[in-house]
């Protein structure tokens, strides 16, 4: 809501954590909270794999991370970085090698499971590469992928043999000296996950990427990450964020972003407040949403929009918003504008004239953000 003050009972305040860089992009500290996300393409396919980075891009993702299970990926991944518009995060398992490759490939980030990595010395290796190629690393702790001797210490995955395989991690990187690094302490199971990145967040200074792993399908997995995440990012826990879906990339931004707003932790895109609809309704609300959604998707502009089928809730939420329609009747409804009462519009007019005039506020509050940087 741009032209609304930020209440103080909306305000989370974050964990502190050290800043460390992935390329380009800050993590941790004061920095915002950036939104990633994973290809699912072969990766030593460069122009399938870039053109889904793109996308990913396109729709918000700050950090795209990249499978590089083989040399084929790894000799890939040189090409996928130079076309890439965000930094690019290696995804390594089990083989060390792949590490240095990617990191000698120009990878921002390596992304290192405890769990089957290999031994210290192999990770000493990596650190090297690392810190050769101004690599930061990703601890990425998993439930599901715990190392032998801790899961016979504590006989099943807890939070507790989790947050030791991260501190124990930890604990290599800084005896060699090296502090760019974030961890993750990933499950699918929601209670596992808050429970491990709650004792973490208390246990280091680390920046936290925060995850529910393989979360499941479009709908379960985001209703189990909104859950799990939304809750940690509540208690002021992380500082990057990835959701695991089983679906397009691109669709994992969009949520990412959602549970974000819904915070008020990041501001990208329009915000459409509106009702479930019921016989009260002006206009056809669900079919009014569906064609805005998709009619809006360019605007990376912060602001809100309402659109509400009946005066019951219409102009209080309309008040709070940059562009708002209420439904009416007689086959019109109410426009406002800056939470204000604008002018009436017939209901078969309404989508086109909406998306006008969100371009429209789209433009001006850019324009106003740019003024005091041209002032100077």
């Amino acid at each position: 809501m741009s032209h609304n003050p930020i209440r103080p009972w909306r305000n989370i305040d974050r964990r502190k954590s050290r800043q460390i860089m992935v390329g380009s992009v800050p993590v941790g500290g004061d920095a915002p909270i950036s939104v990633q996300t994973m290809t699912n393409t072969d990766s030593s396919d460069v122009a399938a794999t870039v053109a889904q980075i793109q996308a990913c891009a396109e729709a918000g993702a700050d950090i795209v991370r990249v499978s590089t299970p083989d040399e084929a990926a790894t000799r890939a991944l040189r090409d996928i970085v130079r076309e890439s518009p965000v930094p690019i995060v290696a995804d390594i398992h089990f083989h060390y090698r792949r590490a240095i490759e990617a990191a000698e490939a120009g990878a921002a980030c390596l992304r290192i499971n405890p769990g089957n990595i290999g031994d210290e010395k192999r990770v000493r290796e990596v650190i090297a590469a690392a810190r050769d190629h101004g690599c930061s690393i990703r601890i990425g702790v998993n439930a599901g992928s715990l190392e032998r001797d801790l899961l016979e210490k504590y006989g099943e995955p807890c939070p507790e043999a989790m947050v030791e395989s991260g501190l124990d991690h930890i604990r290599i990187l800084q005896d060699n000296d090296f502090h760019e690094f974030k961890i993750s302490v990933k499950a699918s199971d929601v209670f596992l996950a808050a429970a491990a990145y709650q004792s973490l967040a208390e246990a280091t200074d680390a920046p936290i990427h925060l995850g529910i792993t393989e979360a499941g399908g479009l709908m379960s997995g985001t209703i189990k990450s909104a859950i799990g995440l939304g809750n940690l990012l509540w208690m002021g826990i992380g500082d990057t964020i990835r959701v695991s879906l089983s679906a397009d990339p691109v669709e994992e931004v969009k949520v990412g972003y959602e549970i974000l707003k819904s915070l008020g932790l990041r501001h990208r895109g329009v915000n459409i407040i509106s009702c479930p609809s019921c016989a009260r309704q002006g206009f056809d609300v669900i079919k009014t949403v569906e064609a805005l959604e998709k009619r809006l998707e360019h605007i990376k502009t912060p602001m809100s929009l309402s659109i509400i089928g009946c005066v019951v809730n219409g102009p209080g939420e309309a008040l709070m918003t940059d562009v708002g329609f209420t439904g009416g009747g007689a086959g019109s409804g109410m426009v406002y504008l800056a939470g204000k009462q604008s002018h009436k519009l017939s209901n078969d007019q309404m989508i086109d004239h909406i998306v006008e005039q969100v371009e429209k506020k789209a433009a001006e509050i850019d324009a106003a953000a740019a003024a005091p940087e041209a002032a100077e």
